[in-house]
Order: C-alpha cells, then structure tokens, then sequence
C-alpha cells in the first residue's frame, strides 16, 4: 500500500510554516493518541502522523521530501540480487572506487544562526562592544542531551539493529531491489529512548536565550557581518555548533554621509566668507577642526581634510573628511545694505538685474532687425 502525502496526512498546505505543521502535529497526535484513541487505526495513524511531523519540521527532510516524495534516489536497479549493496549509491562506489556511504550516525555541524544589529553612524565608524541574547538550542542539562529519563540510557534500535537505517527488498521480473531508508523509529540515531526525559520530551535540546558579548570592530559598514565562531547551534552526534552571523544596519546620519573610509558633508559659508576669506569650524568625527577658506572661493568648493575619515575594517589606514562649500545667498537684507550692495556693483561695474533684462532684451531685437 502506498504511502500518503505527508502534507495530506498533517492536512497543511505545501506552504505550510513551522509553527502551522507544529499545530496540525499537536492536533492531530493528540487525536490519534493509543492512550486516548482506543480504535483499531489509531496506532497506525498515530505513526503516520508522526512520521509526517518528523519530516516536515526538519528543513533538510522537508527540502529532500519536496524534491523526491517518498522515493529513495538511494534505490537500486537492475536485475540479480543487490542485497549486499545499499542501494543505488554504494553500487556505484563498488563498481566506481567511490567513498563509503555517509553514516547517519557521524557527527554534523550545527545549524548557523542570523542576528540583525541597528547601529548609529558613530558606533559603526569607532566600533563598540555589547551583549546580545539569541534563542538557540541547548543540550538539555537534566539528561544531558541524551534525551532519557535521568537514571536511564538509549537502547539499540530493535527496528534497524543501531544501523539508523530500515532495508526493504522488493522481487522484480528484472530482479531483486533494496531500498534503504532512514529508520523513522529512531530518526537515523540507530538510538531508540524507553523513557523519555520530561524537560526535553526525549528530543535532548531546550530553547533558551543565550547572552553573547560581540566585539564589533571600527570601520564596519551598513550591510555587513561579522561571523562569530561556534555561536550557533548545536552540533549532533558530537559534532561542532555551527555560527552566528550578525548583520549591521547603520542608522544614516543628519550632517555626514559615507563613501568607504571616507566622509563627506556640506558647511554653509556667506557671500562674505567666501569673497573675503576667513577661517571656519568643520565638525569631524574626531571633534571640531579649523578650515581656512581662501578669498574667491566659489560655492561647490571642496576642501580635504586628511585623516577626518573613518578606520579602514582590516587596520589599513584612515579614510577623509571631504567638505564642499555652499555659499548662502541671504534673503532678508535691510535698505542700507542693499544700497551698499548697489555701490559694490556700480564700483565693479556691474549692471543691476533691472537694467540686465533691459539690456539682454535690446540685444534680442537687435537682432532680430537686423540691427
């Protein structure tokens, strides 16, 4: 008899998230329950929904079901009697030299872990350090990740003899195939758990929240991150936890914007300033510096200031402090300095806008006459 979608069994869609296949699990296990379900089916479904939820909560068996269903690309094919391979994969390593077939029980990393971290402008250019908490998976410290009732150990899988794997032979007219599955008993452990350990339902892992310190080094940049070793997940089977990745944000700044290692901002300046000359203040992210501004600067003007920048990320130097200057024209002028205004521009010989128009227009009809 041929096995049911596990999505139909769990009765979610193929979209279905973690916590909606969590809920349809709970529902479903506790309506099948043998303790609570005295039908003659229910054991049986109780088992298949289990095998769903294990399946389906697990990304790595999720993503693997997606792609082949129920069928096992590890199945063997061809006539004559195969029993002594393991399926598709070790007869090509048998006839090929390839390597053994991956042991369920080997020790496999942890899964990596993401945090997101919002920084200030300041904080980014300088760096700081800070404690931050992640949930993650922890051995449970009652059973000590074994799962089992304290007082108690794991036995041997009695279904797949601790091999973590289930053989089904099947007669062909082309001959006989094995396949080799995981052991849904046990999960692939070759472990099987008599009494569970009640702070961790037999699963050896709690949920906690963990305080990290994090050192974030000067100069780091909005999208960005920093790997922090052996900060994500636990291992299984005894293998080494995976990472924890923090991703920065930088929150942008109302007077510095950022190129690199560099820094640019605009400093207002007066008509004054700028035809005369003068010495100015620029803020810097290392405090307040003196700029001279030549007589005759014209506006868009940039000046450098060496070393005002931010930290190179791996130490190779300090980036600068660009600042272009925007001349102000002033709107709101009292009469006596809009006459002496006038006197500037009748002594440098300039026309005054009225009689500029006047002037450019005569031009234009000039021409047009011919003139």
């Amino acid at each position: 008899m041929s096995k049911r979608d596990y999505y139909e069994v769990l009765n979610v869609s193929r979209s279905a998230s973690k916590d909606e296949i969590k809920k349809a699990y709970r529902k479903l296990s506790k309506k099948y329950h043998p303790d609570i379900n005295k039908a003659e089916d229910a054991a049986d479904k109780f088992k298949e929904v289990k095998e769903a939820y294990e399946v389906l909560s697990d990304d790595q068996k999720r993503a693997h079901y997606d792609q082949f269903g129920h069928t096992d690309p590890n199945q063997s094919f061809g006539g004559g009697d195969f029993s002594g391979f393991g399926g598709f994969e070790d007869i090509f390593n048998s006839f090929f030299g390839g390597g053994q077939r991956r042991d369920p029980n080997a020790p496999r990393q942890g899964a990596d872990l993401q945090y997101t971290m919002t920084l200030s402008f300041e904080e980014a250019a300088f760096g700081k350090e800070t404690d931050i908490e992640i949930p993650r998976e922890e051995p449970c410290e009652t059973c000590h990740g074994s799962g089992a009732k304290p007082g108690t150990k794991p036995v041997t899988c009695s279904h797949c003899g601790g091999s973590g794997q289930i053989s089904e032979q099947q007669n062909t007219p082309f001959g006989r195939i094995v396949n080799r599955r995981v052991c849904h008993y046990c999960n692939g452990t070759g472990k099987q758990i008599k009494e569970k350990c009640s702070k961790c339902s037999g699963t050896g892992k709690v949920k906690k929240r963990r305080k990290i310190h994090v050192k974030i080094p000067a100069g780091i940049d909005d999208g960005q991150q920093l790997r922090v070793s052996g900060q994500g997940e636990p291992g299984k089977n005894g293998g080494p936890p995976g990472d924890l990745y923090v991703v920065f944000h930088v929150r942008p700044h109302d007077f510095f914007e950022r190129d690199g290692e560099d820094v640019y901002c605009e400093m207002p300046i007066t008509f004054v300033q700028a035809t005369l000359g003068d010495e100015i203040e620029i803020p810097t992210l290392h405090g307040k510096v003196k700029l001279k501004i030549p007589a005759g600067t014209q506006t868009g003007t940039r000046f450098r200031l060496r070393g005002k920048g931010i930290q190179n990320l791996r130490g190779y130097g300090v980036g600068d402090q660009h600042v272009v200057v925007r001349i102000i024209t002033p709107t709101k002028l009292t009469e006596k300095q809009k006459q002496l205004l006038r006197e500037f521009a009748d002594i440098s010989g300039q026309v005054p806008h009225g009689e500029q128009e006047e002037s450019f227009f005569s031009k234009v009809k000039r021409a047009f006459k011919g003139d």
